[in-house]
């Protein structure tokens, strides 16, 4: 059974960066494409951030482009979101996401990813 756990949360101010990271387990993780949504309270979860099976492309929610950055190990199992320039409206709780594909839908929604990890709280005052 495919597992995640999400690290790296935290507080911090505007502008500022944070590192969140996601360990996999349990499966094969050159086989799945990964993403990061994120939910912040009485919104629906949206799509952040994606990378393809070996890295080779990456896909960005326009809120996010130019200043978020997903990358993915696959010696050490883990996918990684870089922020940076952090504002207020990204406060949210960041969630780890794996979907057993070769492709990745042009919009992702949550119902394209198959696992999901236990979510990070990122929060960014002003």
């Amino acid at each position: 059974q495919v597992q995640l756990v999400e690290s790296g949360g935290g507080l911090v101010q505007a502008g500022g960066s944070l590192r969140l990271s996601c360990a996999f387990s349990g499966g094969s993780f050159a086989l799945y494409y990964m993403g990061w949504f994120r939910q912040a309270p009485g919104k629906e979860r949206e799509f952040v951030a994606a990378v393809s099976r070996f890295g080779e492309n990456t896909f960005y929610a326009d809120s996010v482009k130019c200043r978020f950055t997903i990358s993915r190990d696959n010696a050490k199992n883990t996918v990684y979101l870089q922020m940076n320039s952090l504002k207020p409206d990204d406060t949210a709780v960041y969630y780890c996401a794996a979907r057993r594909s070769s492709w990745n839908p042009p919009h992702p929604t949550p119902n394209d990813y198959d696992y999901w990890g236990q979510g990070t709280q990122v929060t960014v005052s002003s």
